[in-house]
């Protein structure tokens, strides 16, 4: 089993920075495929950002250039920075490993505010 335990979450201002830690424990490797989606209420889960076993990002249009997805291997760990709030980016956030049928943290919330 894989246990993904987020941080960082809190709240912003519009136009502030964020960054998420998801730290990973169990049976993982650092170079597993690993992502983060968010879920806002009322609305259906989707993907921000995932980094692939060779460190390669794929963003969502809506976060482009604004979040930067990351891996520290050596604390078997992912990071979002999320810079440029926006209110619609108000959300739970949650990492995810992509090894086998996939594993979910519980979220870390974050609160924009305009």
């Amino acid at each position: 089993q894989v246990q993904l335990v987020e941080s960082g979450g809190g709240l912003a201002q519009a136009g502030g920075s964020l960054r998420l830690s998801c730290v990973a424990s169990g049976s993982t490797s650092s170079r597993n495929g690993m992502g983060w989606y968010r879920q806002a209420p009322g609305k259906e889960r989707e993907l921000v950002a995932t980094i692939s076993g060779r460190d390669s990002p794929i963003y969502a249009d809506s976060v482009k250039g604004r979040f930067t997805i990351f891996r520290d291997s050596a604390k078997n760990a992912i990071y979002l920075q999320m810079n440029n709030l926006k209110p619609e980016d108000t959300a739970v956030y949650y990492c995810c490993d992509f090894q086998g049928l996939g594993s979910w943290g519980k979220g870390t919330q974050v609160t924009v505010s305009s």
